[in-house]
């Protein structure tokens, strides 16, 4: 990224203005226009997301990329959509959410101690993205990486986001494991040299929810695991 922003805050400047990937700008600018029924007399967003949440953090909370429905709606990571739901009731029963829903911008939600940001921030159809959009998209979360000056822990939401964490931490400059780390829930590396410790989380997708393959038991248990984490 040229002209690298010197704030959490102006990353989200670059990322909102972001048009670098066509298929997704078609993506998310056709379904802002088209909508689903049940939101037809809303304005949709229709842009990429800003990272949500506290500029300080010691959590980052990484996710896969925006519903089309839920954060290409609203305009805010997790929100809108069953995924958000379970999302933000494990960070307010963690300590890291003033309250435990995210309906819509101004709703009141405040984020201390964590950001959540994402591996891609357009949602893209059928929710797959593409490696070259992975790419494209890693130089604001390894910006996000190298502005956390007090990151003590990292929960990767599904393995997608857990690999583009791990790339983007590398491009950060930071000192990668000798190894990769394994993937499999509230399974957690501590990275070397002074970094965060890493937890793996299965996505809270309603395939996984509505299947019992994640259970609100096992999300607290990651996010408790955080917090600990991130107590001085």
């Amino acid at each position: 990224m040229s002209n690298l922003p010197d704030s959490i805050a102006e990353i989200q400047e670059h990322v909102v203005a972001c048009r670098k990937c066509p298929r997704l700008v078609e993506w998310r600018e056709e379904t802002a226009r088209v909508k689903r029924r049940m939101y037809r007399d809303e304005d949709y967003w229709g842009r990429p997301l800003a990272a949500f949440g506290d500029p300080d953090a010691r959590l980052l909370v990484v996710g896969l990329a925006p519903a089309a429905h839920g954060g290409n709606r609203t305009g805010r990571m997790f929100t809108g959509d069953r995924s958000g739901d379970w999302l933000f009731g494990a960070l307010h029963r963690a300590g890291f959410a003033n309250q435990p829903e995210s309906i819509r911008i101004g709703d009141g939600l405040e984020l201390t101690g964590a950001l959540i940001t994402a591996a891609a921030r357009c949602a893209p159809p059928q929710n797959k993205l593409r490696p070259d959009e992975l790419t494209a998209c890693r130089p604001y979360i390894t910006r996000e990486i190298e502005l956390l000056a007090d990151l003590r822990a990292v929960v990767a939401l599904g393995r997608i986001a857990f690999d583009a964490f791990l790339r983007a931490y590398t491009a950060a400059g930071r000192t990668p494991p000798d190894r990769k780390p394994p993937f499999g829930h509230n399974v957690a590396t501590q990275l070397p040299d002074g970094g965060p410790l890493l937890i793996a989380s299965y996505h809270p997708s309603q395939q996984n929810t509505q299947t019992g393959r994640l259970t609100v038991e096992m999300l607290d248990a990651v996010f408790l695991r955080a917090r600990a984490a991130c107590e001085p």
